[in-house]
């Protein structure tokens, strides 16, 4: 539960936004990441290029490392890296491309890989072709 003015805290669990001008900026009630305690949580990353604000166009592949990027950005102004991730939820606009997806999302995972799920949805924000979000252990 948030305070009103707006510390996020709750007994001793502190919330703290995290942003990276090298993500894109939460467009909406959302922060693009939210660390509480000892974990992260960041929000689900579109293939949005954070420098012009515009979406990258091309195939699956050019999105998720887009999206890959944006993630990583959220990570180092955390702290932490694709090395303490533990779980991730990856959303497709077509599951025919999960194994283009999955070639460049293992390009950034280390082992032991995160725990995840990947879903096909009916329709992404801007009608992208991925979306994806993260949780991470960091100290």
């Amino acid at each position: 539960m948030s305070t009103p003015n707006g510390t996020g805290q709750q007994g001793s669990l502190a919330k703290q936004a995290i942003s990276s001008p090298d993500a894109p900026a939460a467009i909406g009630a959302y922060s693009p990441a939210i660390r509480a305690g000892n974990l992260l949580f960041v929000s689900g990353q579109v293939p949005m290029n954070p420098a012009t604000g515009t979406l990258v166009d091309g195939d699956i592949a050019a999105q998720t490392e887009q999206v890959m990027r944006n993630l990583a950005a959220l990570l180092k102004a955390a702290g932490a890296g694709f090395e303490h991730v533990a779980k991730t939820t990856v959303y497709l606009a077509d599951m025919n491309d999960f194994a283009a997806m999955n070639a460049v999302y293992g390009k950034y995972m280390v082992d032991p890989a995160p725990a995840r799920a990947t879903v096909q949805v009916a329709r992404l924000p801007r009608d992208v072709k991925v979306e994806i979000d993260l949780i991470a252990v960091i100290g």
